[in-house]
């Protein structure tokens, strides 16, 4: 079976954190998400997604994204089922979020340390360089520099540069 859901939009609000039972952190959120087409004569509709990461992922929300941040996502969808207080049946949607990535950069001028609440560490718990860019961050290792002929070689023990 395949379960899979990507998803690219704004966050709705600023993400809520809380602590779970076992000390685990549990972000929750909502992406706002616009639908491919427009009827003539209609604005763009969106859809309102929401989405729960734990852990590190959630903790990764919740230090670098706010309401409106374009997000990129991607998980499983979860389906639960309760009775509410009526006694109706109700179902729910969530996505379990289990990669979070930027889309574009969070704003201009913005740099890390102005972005980051109180802490002095960057995205992968290493310090951060005064002035340096939150749209410098690079998940990636720097590539190789190409040699005279303009050809790099590859690590092919890596995952592929592009």
């Amino acid at each position: 079976m395949l379960n899979v859901c990507a998803l690219v939009g704004r966050l709705v609000a600023d993400p809520e954190v809380r602590q779970g039972a076992a000390g685990t952190t549990v972000c929750r959120f909502r992406i706002a998400v616009d639908r491919d087409f427009v009827r003539q004569g209609e604005q763009r509709q969106a859809d309102f997604i929401p989405c729960v990461a734990f852990g590190r992922t959630g903790e990764f929300v919740s230090k670098w994204f706010r309401k409106g941040s374009w997000i990129a996502v991607n998980g499983r969808l979860r389906q639960d089922s309760y009775t509410d207080r009526n006694g109706q049946n109700r179902t729910s949607y969530e996505v379990n979020v289990e990669n979070v990535s930027f889309v574009g950069s969070k704003s201009d001028g913005q740099t890390r340390q102005e972005a980051a609440p109180a802490g002095n560490t960057d995205i992968a718990g290493g310090e951060m360089y005064p002035g340096e860019k939150l749209s410098d961050y690079q998940p990636h290792k720097a590539k190789a520099a190409p040699d005279a002929e303009g050809f790099a070689e590859i690590d092919d023990n890596e995952d592929l540069p592009f």
